[in-house]
């Protein structure tokens, strides 16, 4: 991680002395110098940044590098922030033409330019201390001077799990064993994915050493490859191996080169039915090699490989043959039932005791499934007392426990090991999730741009950032390392992510290690502020009383209930260098002037706040790129942001909950004219359309880079302009347009060249049809159209669309009849009917639907069965049902009802009534009180 402590302080460097020279004048050398003497010191840090045990010289040596690394981007922010301060009362045009002119007058603040001279002094010390420790760089190979030359690989003991720890995998191991010895005669492989300590290596033993699969094939070959692994050494033990049992092996294996070792394992497998594990693969260029030493001989043979990485598991994959199983974490129940056999292995029959099973329970929760910490935890609580202090002692202490407790400490070696494989800039953006509270999950785009603020992310050419951020997110997902969690909002399903609870504990412990993140929580009486980012869960007037200044970058505030003025007061006053600001569902009603001071800030988030007027000194926030108030009482955005060039998103759409109309309760912003100048601009949603005439439009027409549009309060006699306006954004991916009324008419009809990359449209207002632009969009993936009210059947329209996966209609729709045609929607997952007032019948030819998981009715009141073809979903899982009338309940019923024959597949039927206002209660259809409410619904 210092490695990418280091990576991180010279590409700011770099920046600052390609975009920021003038603020340089007079040090510009010196930062250069340093950079220089960084980038030499960079090839030592590669070897000692992938984990394993440091001898202590050089674990300090590493930790002077961190601290002089944090210290140069501090001195050089503070030299920058002084300047900008004594500047901030010129414009920025004024500012940039006579920088240099009075940088020659001013004294920099603390003599900074004298720091920068010592730093570089500092650097090149550090450096020629590493050459006297010896360190290697990674060109050179691993050097035992740094690392502690015996190591014992902690996954060892997943070989030798006792049957007894064998819980909820049964069915798997059977399955795997029927694919082993059946199908294909072609050789065929089955990759085995899934997070650390998940139990790979124990389910793939089981299979190995299962009696059938020994009967079956001629030879079988076990391999550990791990993150470190020879090629040759790989294919040295798969001959021995297979010359073990009935063959001498040839002589002097140990000199046969690469090439002649693959051929020889062909020769004698040619004629073979082989079974071969290759266990723990951690790179793809393992199997592009090994691959051609197993030949493809037509007679059953089987490979299988265990990995934690999605995508090796998808490039093994050469033909229909060879599969990818995906291991998930234990259900709750065998969770459970593993936990008992483990701390009540002695006492108790196996079962807890009622006095231990809360506390049981919230451990088992902790460990989400995952078998090797239900088998670490267990087994250390069935040394301890059965009482309950001691259950809660454990639980209180179970971060500290996992670092120091030697019971433990292989769910934490064994989990680090993907952090440690990990490249330089994948680190930053995995420890990030640190900040956020345990199970907590934070949508794609939020989490992207904070990246992106941060400068964790390095810009490729031809890509935006957030294109490269959302790709390193991938890679974390790829490695299991971040789970993707769904919701809904608004009809829609959001995607969200989230880390594993064991996952989040080893991050907290390397991010304070590392100095990357402090959390403060309820009873922490300690700011020590030398971490980056801080995280504070509980607020407390005197919790910077000791601060006067600090030199964390970003703050977050989660589950707080109240602020002290006092706190913000001296929030801003201690953290001047802050780049991001994240004060998202804090209980804060104002901003105070202060916020322009911080020069650095370049994400501002007061997201669910209860702040209503942004002070016009946001527009000294000259690097600010994200300005998020979305959900406030924000009603207009101060003419000075159109100072703010780097600005890349502006969210500001909120909604009104005590206005019953959906299309009234979200509202937009004012904006003033002068928008048309932020030529870095990616989003801009929502802004009022009437609020000053036609020259929004053709200011909305010079973001050539936006990408997320949204118009609320639109007129028909401004649709020319705004369809003009769309047409030159090349660029646009999200649509969002809200007319003033339900009864006005969005006219989008001009629009002659849609953007080609349009993926998601939302539509709230009424359409004389469906604009057949629309038709030519092949990657639109979500099309929501509310208060449409259309008169001919849309779906005839859309049907063909190649990749739409969300389609609600919700007002939308005028007839009385649908029909999905056979073949169309191939697709689509979520399907939404809401309000369709007239709508009598719907048809679902066969062949339709095939890909709908979600489906969502009502109410509908002439509606009286079930839409036909429904029992032609297989795919269906949920369904939800609004305010349905009640002769369509009852003939779903399980006892009797004539329709329940066509949806007793699907696993989760809810049906939803308004009791108290907005509020539905949601019954099963087998519930007792169903029926009591279906008694003052029509039949």
């Amino acid at each position: 991680m210092t490695e990418t402590i280091v990576t991180l302080v010279i590409n700011e460097l770099v920046q600052l002395i390609v975009h920021e020279s003038k603020l340089l004048q007079g040090v510009h050398q010196q930062v250069m110098d340093i950079r220089d003497e960084l980038e030499s010191i960079q090839c030592f840090l590669k070897d000692t940044d992938k984990g394993g045990d440091l001898q202590d010289g050089v674990k300090t040596w590493v930790k002077q590098v961190r601290e002089v690394a944090y210290h140069i981007e501090d001195v050089i922010d503070e030299y920058v922030l002084h300047m900008a301060q004594r500047l901030h009362q010129q414009s920025f045009i004024t500012f940039l033409q006579q920088i240099g002119r009075l940088l020659k007058k001013i004294k920099p603040h603390h003599d900074i330019a004298t720091k920068i001279q010592d730093i570089k002094i500092s650097v090149r010390e550090i450096k020629k201390r590493s050459e006297r420790y010896g360190f290697s760089s990674s060109d050179q190979g691993s050097s035992n001077r740094a690392t502690n030359i015996t190591w014992h690989d902690p996954r060892v003991g997943s070989l030798f799990i006792e049957e007894d720890e064998v819980v909820g995998i049964e069915s798997t191991r059977d399955e795997l064993v029927s694919k082993l010895m059946g199908g294909v005669s072609k050789r065929s492989v089955i990759s085995v994915v899934g997070m650390g300590g998940i139990g790979k290596t124990t389910l793939t033993k089981k299979v190995y050493e299962n009696e059938s699969v020994k009967g079956h094939f001629d030879c079988r070959v076990w391999i550990t490859v791990s993150q470190s692994y020879n090629v040759s050494k790989i294919l040295m033990s798969m001959i021995k191996q297979i010359y073990q049992a009935k063959e001498t092996a040839p002589v002097q294996i140990h000199m046969i080169d690469e090439i002649t070792l693959i051929s020889q394992l062909r020769k004698c497998l040619q004629q073979k039915r082989y079974v071969v594990v290759f266990d723990d693969v951690w790179k793809t260029e393992l199997w592009e090699i090994v691959k051609h030493a197993l030949p493809c001989n037509d007679r059953g043979s089987r490979i299988i490989i265990t990995t934690r990485s999605d995508l090796i598991g998808v490039s093994c994959r050469e033909s229909l043959s060879d599969q990818v199983h995906k291991l998930q974490p234990l259900s709750q129940d065998k969770a459970w039932e593993l936990f008992c056999r483990k701390a009540f292995q002695i006492e108790f029959q196996r079962c807890c005791p009622r006095e231990l099973v809360r506390m049981s329970m919230d451990i088992v929760k902790k460990c989400e499934g995952l078998p090797l910490a239900i088998v670490a935890i267990g087994g250390l609580l069935s040394t301890k007392e059965k009482v309950p202090l001691e259950w809660q002692k454990l639980l209180d202490s179970l971060s500290s426990e996992l670092e120091c407790n030697p019971q433990l400490t292989s769910i934490t070696n064994i989990l680090s090991l993907s952090y440690h494989d990990l490249p330089c800039y994948l680190k930053p953006c995995y420890l990030y999730f640190g900040i956020f509270p345990e199970d907590y999950s934070i949508s794609g785009t939020r989490l992207l741009w904070l990246w992106v603020a941060e400068g964790f992310i390095k810009g490729k050419k031809g890509k935006p950032l957030e294109d490269v951020a959302k790709e390193y997110l991938m890679e974390l997902i790829n490695r299991n390392l971040v789970q993707v969690s769904f919701g809904e909002l608004d009809y829609e399903i959001t995607i969200k992510y989230r880390i594993h609870d064991l996952l989040h504990e080893i991050i907290l412990s390397k991010a304070g290690e590392l100095n990357f993140c402090q959390v403060l929580e309820a009873g922490d009486t300690t700011f020590h502020g030398k971490s980056r980012c801080l995280s504070i869960h509980d607020v407390r007037e005197n919790v910077f009383e000791k601060s006067e200044y600090s030199r964390v970058r970003s703050v977050f505030l989660f589950n707080i209930s109240e602020i002290p003025k006092s706190f913000i007061v001296k929030l801003f006053k201690t953290f001047k260098l802050l780049k991001v600001l994240d004060f998202e569902d804090a209980p804060i009603d104002y901003l105070p002037q202060e916020v322009g001071n911080l020069f650095h800030l370049k994400n501002l988030s007061l997201r669910r706040t209860k702040v209503k007027i942004l002070p016009k000194s946001v527009g000294r926030l000259q690097n600010l790129q994200t300005l998020n108030v979305m959900e406030t009482a924000v009603r207009e955005l101060p003419i000075e942001i159109f100072r703010l060039y780097k600005l890349r998103h502006i969210l500001a759409h909120s909604h009104d909950f005590e206005i019953k109309s959906c299309l009234h309760s979200m509202r937009g912003v004012k904006i003033h004219e002068g928008v048309g100048s932020l030529n870095d601009l990616q989003t801009l949603t929502l802004i009022e359309a009437n609020h000053h005439g036609g020259g929004l439009f053709e200011e909305l027409g010079k973001l050539s880079q936006l990408r997320g549009l949204g118009i609320s309060r639109m007129t028909a006699k401004r649709g020319k302009a705004l369809c003009t306006s769309i047409q030159n954004l090349a660029h646009l991916e999200i649509l969002v347009v809200n007319s003033i009324s339900e009864n006005e008419i969005i006219e989008l009809e001009s629009i002659s060249s849609p953007p080609p990359f349009l993926e998601h449209i939302y539509l709230r207002g009424r359409l004389k049809k469906l604009p057949n632009w629309i038709l030519e969009l092949p990657n639109l993936g979500t099309l929501i159209l509310f208060f449409s009210s259309l008169k001919e059947d849309p779906l005839s329209c859309v049907q063909a669309l190649p990749n739409l996966i969300t389609l609600s209609l919700n007002h939308a729709y005028d007839g009385e009849q649908l029909h999905f045609k056979e073949g169309g929607f191939r697709k689509l997952k979520k399907l939404t009917l809401r309000e369709l007032k007239k709508l009598k019948m719907v048809e679902i030819g066969r062949g339709s639907l095939l890909g709908l998981e979600q489906l969502e009715i009502g109410p509908c009141p002439q509606m009286k069965e079930l839409p036909s073809g429904i029992q032609y979903l297989e795919r269906l899982k949920i369904i939800d049902f609004y305010e349905m009338q009640g002769e369509f309940v009852l003939r779903m019923q399980p006892n009797g009802g004539e329709d329940y024959w066509k949806v007793k597949k699907v696993s989760t039927i809810r049906l939803r009534y308004r009791i108290k206002g907005e509020r539905y209660q949601i019954y099963k259809l087998d519930d007792s009180h169903l029926l009591e409410c279906l008694q003052g619904i029509p039949t």
